[in-house]
């Protein structure tokens, strides 16, 4: 359960760093709100997941899946230049944080 809630709340990251640049400095109300409920959330969710889970772990999957999901919706919405690079190293982070769930000591 606590891996499924750690992704979930990187998921949530991923939410509350596009909503924060869509507030452009807090000055639209929609973004803003957006970017504190999913900020949050996505605390909530890394706190509830470190009740069981190694930290260094969890921090380093919590941010991989935050900032690989970040890229892929700015590639998505034509924000990031797409490049076969950027989509290799991207799959080898993910290629990365399933590793890390995989050696992990915690169920």
């Amino acid at each position: 359960m606590a891996w499924i809630v750690l992704v979930a709340s990187g998921c949530m990251e991923c939410v509350w760093a596009v909503a924060l640049g869509k507030s452009e400095g807090f000055s639209h109300p929609i973004p803003t709100i957006v970017f504190f409920v999913a900020c949050a959330l996505s605390m909530l969710g890394l706190s509830f997941a470190l009740k069981t889970l190694p930290v260094g772990t969890s921090y380093a999957v919590w941010v991989g899946v935050g900032a690989a999901l970040t890229m892929i919706y700015g590639m998505i919405d034509g924000t990031e230049s797409i490049s076969l690079v950027k989509v290799l190293l991207i799959t080898g982070l993910i290629g990365c944080l399933v590793g890390l769930k995989l050696v992990s000591d915690a169920s």
